[in-house]
Order: C-alpha cells, then structure tokens, then sequence
C-alpha cells in the first residue's frame, strides 16, 4: 500500500477518536440541536394545466347547462375560431363525450370524430352532451329513458332534456345562426328520435342512425320475444356506475360455454349481481310485449306525435345490433301521412358504419367508401339547405344501396313489394320435397321435414370458439359465411336451382312456416341466402360462399299474441310468421337462393327449453328437453318465405 495513502488513514482514524472523546467529555455541558425539519416535496403537476388556444382553430367551451328541474348537463361546445352565424350540431349521448373530443388536436377537423370531418370543415359548430345521470352530468340515470306519461311520471325527459339544451345554445352561443341540428346513431340516435316528440323551434333537421326504437321487437334487448344475451354486458357497463363499467367477467374463453354453464339469461345474471340493477330488474319482470314495451315503443309515439322537422331515417342492412329502428320509425310517420318531410338511407353496413369507413363489410368489398359518399353527398346537403339555407339536397325518397350490383338506388318510396298498398305483392318461395324450394307450389298431402332440436347441444351464430368482446367477428356476423352448420342434424337446408336470370327483391321478406314440435315452446330461427357459385374469379374466396340476406328468430309462444303467450299444443300444426330485415338485393344468374331453419342461434340469444313456462328468462334446469320439429311443406299446410320480387332493371354498369 502507498505510505502517503496509510498516513491518510491513520490521521482520519485520530481525528475521528478525539471527536468522540470531546464529545463525550462535553456531554453534559453542551445542549443537543434540534434535527432539521425535512424540506416539503414539490409536486411537478400544476393545479391546472391550461393548454394555450392560440394554435388551435377551434375555441372549447365546457358548459353545466341548466335543465328545468335543476339539473345540469356536461356539455361540450367546439367553435371554429371566427365563426359567424354558424349552425349548430347536436348529439346527446350517454357514452360519455370526453372521448369524442379527448386527443386536443389543434385542428377541429383532427380534434372530432371521422363522422365529423365535413362539419369540421364547413365550418359547423359542433356540440356533445352526456345525458343526464352519465359521466358528468348531474341527475339519474335509466336505460333509453320512457317519455313521459304511464312509465315516467316525472316532469323531465330525453324531449324536454333536448329542448332545453336546444334554448340554451341559440341564446348562450353568439356565434350561432340559431338554428340545430341533431346527429347520433343507436343510443344517440334515440335521443334525436326523442328530440322530435316535441321539437324546439331552433331544430330544423334531424338525421337518426340506427335509432333504438322498440328494443323488443326488433333492435338491441329482444328479437320477436327472444332475448339476446350479448346485451347483458351492455346493462352492467352502462348501470352498474356512473362512468364506464365494465363487461361481466367470464369463467371460459368461449361464451359459448360460459353461457351453456350459466342454464339460463337469468341464472347467468343474478350469479353476476344483476339484482341489484334497475334496468335488469325491469326487463326480468316483462318477458312478454306488454304495456311496458309498448310504452317504449318509439314508433308508435312518433307517429301520434308526428313532427314538421325534416328528418333522415338511416339503417345498416347488415345491422347486427338496431336492426328494426330506422325503417319501422320510417313506416310509421308514412302511415300516418308524414312521409313528405321524412327520408330513408339503407346503406351496406354493420352498426353504425357509417360513420367510420365504408371500403366493405367483411369479405365484401364496395367500389368506393359508401359511408363517406353518405356522409358527404347526404348527411351535409341535407343540413346545409335547412341549417344555412342552401340550395336543395336532391334527396331521394328513399336511397337504398343494391350490394350485388355495388351501386345506390334512389326511390320514390319504399317498399316496393309488400302484402298490401305496395307496388308489387309478396311472391311465395316454397319449401318443397327433397331440401328444394320453388316458386310452384306443393301439391303433395301432408308432407314434411323434421329435426331435433337439443337444448344442450344448440347451434352456435358463429363458428367457435366465439367471444362477445371480439368485435371484428360481431360486426360481421351478419354475412359470415353460413358452410360451417352444413351438415348438423338440427339445421334444415332448402335450395333453388342455379338462377338463369337476376331475380331483385326490394323490402322486407316474410317467414311464413307451418310446424308441430313435440314441445309446448319453439324458437324458428330463418335465414335467407345467397348462395354464390362454386369458382368466383373475381375473388376466389366467395367461391360457394352462402351470405346471409337476412336473418331473424320468433319465439313460439307469441305465435298469436306478442302480448299474451301461450303453450304450444304438442304434434299439432301451428303457424309462424314474422318479417325479415329489410332488403334491397338482386340475386345473379349463376347464384342459388337457399333458405336454412333452426331453433336456436347460441349464444346470440337463449335458449328456449321447450316447455312452456311463465317467464323465459328465468327455466329451470329440468324445463329444458329435447324436442322434433316438423316443417310442414304440403298444399294444405306450405311453409315459404313470402319474397318482395319486382321486375329487374339493370343499372348503368349491368
């Protein structure tokens, strides 16, 4: 060791034994000092971040606007930087409206939604609100909330909500014109549906994508009396908090097994807490289309209290989650006379698609962004000529998109072929011996074609495994392929001959099946299909492909009464009839048309046990039993699909 280095050490070492022995000599005669007190840490986080405005182009505005009960709506308000007398767009919506408006863009047209894109750059203002009881909104909160009247004895509802938001801006925004319009689809779309019920003078237009309109016949809770369970995640994530929830945990990967385990949809809620939810508590006390139903029927409301607001109705035809809303809103204001100042668009899409991208639907591929061309050559027109008086939008009564000729269609009304006070009748499609159908009639004696179907074994809606929360596999399981139940015992499969010319049908079919079971409760599960040739050159992987033109489930016991159930009698022939979604399509030459019925499509909806009992959501386990369902297919007794054929025109390209 370095001699310098080893002196170092001891004169340290003796420095530091006179310190101790000074100090000890001097314990009693010198007092202690206080330790420090430790410094306070600084947080690095202001109080409140405040971004500067000057980039941006937009100024936002967060506004608690007052309702006339008192209670206040999280609002948010974008304005074009120098924007003067400018037209408002609303959208009300319960799925919080942070997120619309979230990433602080500088630029609007970067800040809001794809959907707002040509707002944004004609120079719109752009307004969101969460409902009352959501995110930050004050006030309670239910589940598409009733009108008011015999389910809501309040003063206050989604129509006075939207009014009074509607006074509020065209006296508290300076820049605007003091005219409204309103924007939303499922959810938000039944908030513009509501709006309507009692317009404010400022709403001059209304454009209503995929309203929630009657969630039992057709659209989110039920189809026909069959309940579907995918929503039994949407009523926790919406009513089990204020903010997000979140979905219901799974016991499996596949829900297919998870719901098979769970028995019931009743036994899968109350084993997830659902008793202590409102809504949940509602719907299990009325499985049937009772007073409670029909309340929430928004068609029927519409159409005793039809407005003067120009609205545009929208529907996907591919809509796998409010099938019924749009068109059945549509048909009611056309009943009762109110067809001139009200619109149809039926384009190629899954649930609110169109205000995303619009390139295809799953394997199917379109020439051109359907959804933007909507957006841009529909929704904007329309608002320009009745929010800043602009020149006409030249809609068409009706303007439905052909998918096999990939082309839009402009209607003077619609539909064209229907049972009565259509153009064109419905022409019966046979179900005929041998799994063939025809347009000829049976002329054979009591004929037909059984399956069994088993509770514990039922047909599944996709292939599996499957998941709920795979999003990609729920916006297309409308036109999944259906090969992958060829050759299951429980489904029966009926098919044309290759079609020699186009065959076009425009509006809605109807499933028209005679049947015995030897139950006392059935569910008849119909597809419509178009069944593609075996080699396709254009895409080769359409090759045989059978895409659903549409499908639909009725449940048995409200074969006569949606309102009043009853027992099916066993092994006697009974009728079911029910409509399947709206359809603008023509079958090619080449092509065969194909019919396929089940009796159960799990888990999309649940399964019926096949006894009759008072409440279908709530079997018991020995309620559910094996059951043979006969399809009747005789000249006394024809099953058929009731088609809206009309006389084929060929498009420009054709």
């Amino acid at each position: 060791m370095n001699r310098s280095v080893c002196r170092v050490m001891v004169d340290v070492a003796g420095l530091a034994v006179l310190g101790v022995n000074a100090t000890l000599a001097g314990a009693q005669t010198v007092e202690a000092k206080p330790a420090p007190s430790p410094a306070a840490q600084i947080s690095e986080i202001p109080d409140k971040f405040v971004m500067p405005e000057a980039q941006k182009d937009y100024l936002k505005r967060i506004e608690m606007i007052p309702m006339r009960d008192g209670v206040r709506l999280y609002t948010v308000i974008i304005v074009p930087k120098g924007a003067k007398d400018a037209p408002i767009v609303l959208t009300r919506t319960p799925a919080n409206v942070q997120i619309r408006v979230s990433n602080n863009n500088p630029s609007m047209e970067a800040l809001l939604p794809v959907a707002d894109t040509d707002f944004a750059r004609a120079g719109y203002i752009r307004v969101f609100q969460d409902i009352r009881g959501k995110y930050g909104s004050e006030g309670a909160f239910e589940l598409t909330r009733p009108p008011r009247g015999p389910l809501n004895a309040t003063d206050t509802d989604e129509t006075t909500d939207a009014w009074d938001t509607m006074d509020w801006l065209v006296k508290n925004v300076s820049q605007s014109n003091g005219k409204v319009g309103m924007f939303g689809a499922s959810t938000d779309g039944f908030t513009v549906a509501m709006a309507l019920l009692d317009p404010h003078p400022a709403l001059k237009a209304a454009v209503s994508e995929n309203p929630k309109i009657d969630n039992w016949m057709g659209d989110d809770w039920y189809h026909y009396g069959a309940f579907r369970q995918p929503y039994l995640d949407y009523f926790a994530s919406e009513t089990a908090q204020r903010g997000a929830g979140s979905e219901v945990p799974r016991a499996a990967y596949d829900d297919y097994e998870v719901f098979l385990n769970a028995g019931s949809a009743g036994a899968f809620a109350l084993a997830n807490g659902f008793d202590q939810l409102g809504w949940w508590k509602k719907v299990a006390a009325h499985p049937a289309y009772d007073a409670f139903w029909q309340g929430y029927a928004l068609d029927r409301q519409l159409a005793a209290r039809p407005s003067q607001v120009p609205t545009l109705w929208v529907q996907g035809l591919w809509n796998q989650e409010t099938m019924w809303g749009a068109t059945h809103a549509w048909l009611s204001l056309k009943s009762v006379g109110h067809e001139s100042n009200n619109w149809l668009v039926l384009g190629p899409w899954y649930s609110s698609q169109e205000n995303h991208f619009g390139w295809n639907i799953g394997a199917f591929k379109w020439p051109e962004d359907t959804a933007e061309q909507f957006r841009h050559s529909m929704v904007m027109p329309f608002f320009n000529q009745y929010l800043r008086n602009g020149p006409p939008a030249n809609l068409a009564r009706a303007t439905i998109y052909s998918p096999a000729e990939k082309r839009w269609q402009r209607f003077d009304t619609w539909p064209s072929a229907c049972e009565r006070g259509c153009t064109y009748p419905l022409k019966a499609l046979y179900l005929q011996a041998d799994f063939k159908l025809s347009f000829e009639a049976s002329t054979g004696l009591r004929e037909g074609d059984s399956y069994v179907s088993d509770p514990s074994k039922p047909v599944p809606y996709v292939p599996r495994p499957l998941q709920f929360s795979d999003d990609d596999a729920w916006r297309t399981l409308l036109v999944r392929d259906q090969r992958f139940v060829d050759g299951r015992p429980d489904v029966l499969t009926y098919v044309t001959e290759a079609l020699s010319a186009p065959l076009k049908i425009e509006g809605a079919p109807i499933a028209d099946l005679v049947a015995t079971t030897t139950g006392t409760d059935e569910d008849f599960v119909v597809k419509l299909i178009d069944v593609y040739p075996p080699q396709y050159p254009l895409q080769p992987e359409l090759g045989g492909y059978e895409l659903p033109i549409g499908i639909d489930i009725f449940r048995g016991r409200y074969r006569t009464n949606f309102e009043h159930p009853s027992p099916i009698p066993a092994n006697k022939a009974q009728r079911y009839r029910f409509a399947l979604p709206n359809q603008n399509y023509v079958f090619l030459p080449g092509h065969r048309i194909m019919v396929q019925i089940q009796s159960t499509l799990f888990p999309l909806y649940d399964r019926n046990p096949q006894t009759f009992v008072d409440n279908p959501l709530f079997p018991k386990p020995e309620d559910f039993r094996k059951a043979t369902i006969t399809l009747l297919r005789s000249a006394d007794a024809a099953s058929a699909v009731w088609m809206p054929v009309v006389p084929y025109e060929p498009g420009p390209d054709n």
